[in-house]
């Protein structure tokens, strides 16, 4: 035999033991049906840290999954050689066949969040499900076939407890479901963008990292996947040119449109919808001052549209009115010198005909922000001209007329004052008037320099007079201390004088108030042929004293409070200081609406008393008014002697009392106590 022969020999026989070792192995290789003689069973469990792990394999699921139709069960637990094995076959990695996706997923916030601790944070089964149930991403039931994607994200991005001890937030899934996008996966449309079309699959990472799909720089490409049109458009825009040099303020997709809560454009809670473009959107970076300093842009660009025709058309409600986009284009958005730009001088009447059909390039020549501060053209300089005039003229003129109008009010209220006659009713003793005068000083200046700070951009900033925010602190806890002190002095006044005890029984609310008020009510409003009788105090004054009294308490409290916030804050929960902050608000509005509608009325307005009630000012009140509307209290005023000599009851009394005309009043009437007797003359009165 020779050589040749001789290899040939070996060879095959080689073949045929290899063979034959590969039968023998196959032999001994479990198969599917070995391994579900046990795991087909639904109660195979094995314990884990103390608790029960099912073992159970779905043989049909399993059969109809991915790696049923390609595998079999030793496929992929190559340890398992018997069976029953005797061992506890390793934990199978997902890498041994994918190890792309699984280097992608290493470098992914997921894997990240796995070696930092994070426990729930999402691995391979956690999407694609188990590996006996895997099902391939374009089949329906899969959990990573594209209109199942933000049900399988939301499993971990909707719960609280998941997503809450990382630091994270279950509101960019609620806001994606409440979305365009969302609405539209949800009513089955295969092109609307789920979770994966903008984070990615495996690689997600966060949005600050360069390499991410939603970092800032790389939002238009991401977008411009089903954008295309709009992703080219921006490219050659003003931002998108500034996007491509790196520029960090330029605004992307996401900075209008918002990230995952994106609307339509016609959906009134857009961004980009016609009423929130100019006051919201682009006014956050063409309203301030960072892109003038930044780039030399001009600012108050949102201002002075909001000012015109259009901006006050737009915040009527408007609809139809152009706004910035419709003038400078949406993603087409080009500076007004390029030749191309919407508002290129060239491209103007184009422009504005969209609405103003005819127009000319004469039309076109002015500025649309007329009013911009630092413009320098023509039309603009005039426009700065005729405002700095008139503001000179209205001040002038309106000055003027307030102190001619002063002039005469207060020569017809001193002549009116003059003809009220000679006998006086001391309504207001010099201690209350100068307990008045500093209640209202400090109220009126507690008002301006709170709601100052409160409303800085209202009218009660112009009264500070340029005082700075320390100033305005300052004055405000000033005035709050005269105002606390003057309630501690008045609470000393009413215990240890004789008039204060007085004036404290007198204007305890009683019973009979009540029906003071509804037979006042009546009164004027026809019902009723007679007004209620009143004493010293009308039920409408007892009100406002005891408001005041309650509305100073809790102003002191809450001011002091406020005032000393650390000291408060340190020993009290935080949120006490913000209840304090509200309540000290609105009892401040509302006593400063109580003051202009119910206390100056009864001042100033009320026809019995106009122009004035002089009694804040000398304390005194006509008689005869007195007797009108306080003749209850008439034994009061025969016993300080403030009538003529001489007068009695019936002369004084009003023609109503308690119902009765003064025709009817007999002299068991006039013969109460004291009514009759000689009065104390005025200064024995002030000195008791």
């Amino acid at each position: 035999m020779n050589r040749v022969a001789i290899q040939r020999a070996a060879l095959a026989l080689g073949l045929w033991a290899l063979g034959l070792g590969a039968a023998t192995a196959a032999a001994q290789k479990p198969s599917n049906d070995d391994c579900l003689a046990c795991h087909g069973d639904s109660r195979l469990t094995k314990d884990v840290n103390g608790r029960p792990v099912s073992l159970f394999v779905n043989a049909e699921r399993y059969r109809n999954s991915m790696h049923g139709g390609m595998f079999s069960c030793v496929d992929c637990h190559t340890d398992v050689k018997t069976s029953p094995h005797e061992n506890t076959p390793a934990k199978v990695s997902c890498a041994t066949c994918h190890a792309e996706q699984q280097a992608a997923y290493d470098r992914g916030y997921h894997a990240h969040a796995i070696k930092n601790g994070d426990q729930h944070a999402a691995g391979c089964v956690d999407c694609h499900g188990g590996p006996h149930e895997l099902l391939p991403a374009s089949d329906p039931k899969s959990r990573v076939n594209h209109a199942n994607i933000p049900a399988t994200c939301g499993a971990c991005h909707s719960q609280k407890f998941v997503m809450e001890p990382s630091g994270h937030s279950t509101q960019p899934f609620v806001s994606y479901q409440e979305s365009v996008h969302g609405r539209a996966v949800a009513q089955g449309v295969e092109k609307a963008a789920v979770c994966t079309d903008c984070h990615g699959s495996h690689e997600i990472l966060g949005a600050g990292d360069p390499k991410s799909s939603i970092f800032k720089f790389s939002v238009p490409d991401t977008c411009g996947k089903c954008h295309g049109a709009v992703e080219r458009e921006f490219g050659q825009s003003i931002h998108g040119a500034a996007i491509a040099r790196g520029e960090w303020q330029a605004p992307v997709c996401t900075d209008c449109h918002g990230i995952h809560s994106i609307q339509s454009r016609k959906d009134p809670r857009s961004p980009v919808s016609a009423q929130n473009l100019a006051e919201s959107t682009c006014a956050r970076c063409h309203e301030g001052v960072r892109l003038s300093q930044e780039f030399g842009f001009a600012g108050s660009r949102v201002t002075t549209y909001l000012a015109s025709y259009h901006g006050l058309a737009l915040q009527r409600g408007s609809t139809v009115v152009a706004n910035c986009a419709s003038c400078h284009g949406t993603h087409n958005i080009l500076p007004s010198s390029d030749p191309h730009s919407t508002v290129n001088t060239v491209n103007l009447v184009k422009t504005c005909g969209q609405c103003h059909v005819g127009i000319t390039a004469n039309f076109v020549s002015a500025k649309v922000h007329v009013n911009a501060p630092s413009a320098g053209d023509v039309g603009s300089r005039f426009v700065r001209w005729v405002r700095n005039f008139y503001v000179a003229l209205i001040l002038i003129v309106i000055g003027g007329m307030l102190a001619h109008n002063a002039i005469v009010w207060r020569y017809k209220a001193v002549v009116s004052r003059r003809k009220q006659g000679p006998h006086m009713v001391t309504r207001m003793t010099r201690d209350q008037r100068i307990q008045h005068t500093l209640l209202f000083v400090s109220f009126t200046v507690l008002v301006l320099t709170g709601f100052a700070l409160k409303y800085p951009g209202s009218w009660f900033s112009y009264l500070m007079f340029g005082m700075s925010e320390r100033m305005r602190s300052v004055v405000h806890r000033i005035s709050g201390a005269v105002l606390i002190g003057l309630g501690i002095y008045h609470v000393f006044y009413i215990a240890a004088t004789q008039e204060g005890r007085r004036m404290v029984k007198d204007i305890w609310l009683r019973l009979r108030d009540a029906s003071d008020f509804e037979l006042n009510v009546r009164y004027y409003l026809g019902f009723s042929p007679r007004k209620p009788a009143f004493g010293r105090f009308t039920y409408a004054e007892k009100v406002e004293y005891w408001a005041l009294v309650w509305g100073t308490i809790v102003m002191a409290v809450t001011g002091i409070m406020l005032w000393a916030e650390i000291a408060v804050g340190n020993r009290l929960p935080r949120w006490w200081l913000d209840v304090a902050t509200a309540v000290h608000f609105y009892e401040a509005v509302l006593a400063t609406l109580a003051i202009l509608i119910w206390h100056f009325y009864q001042v100033f307005f009320d026809s019995d008393v106009y122009p004035m009630n002089w009694a804040w000012w000398d304390g005194k009140v006509p008689l005869e008014d007195y007797r009108s509307e306080h003749p209850l209290d008439l034994e009061s005023v025969l016993e300080a002697g403030q009538a003529p000599t001489g007068t009695t009851a019936a002369a004084v009394r009003s023609p109503e009392v308690d119902g009765k005309n003064a025709s009817e009043v007999n002299d068991t009437d006039l013969d109460e106590p004291g009514l009759n007797k000689p009065a104390e003359s005025p200064e024995k009165k002030n000195e008791s």
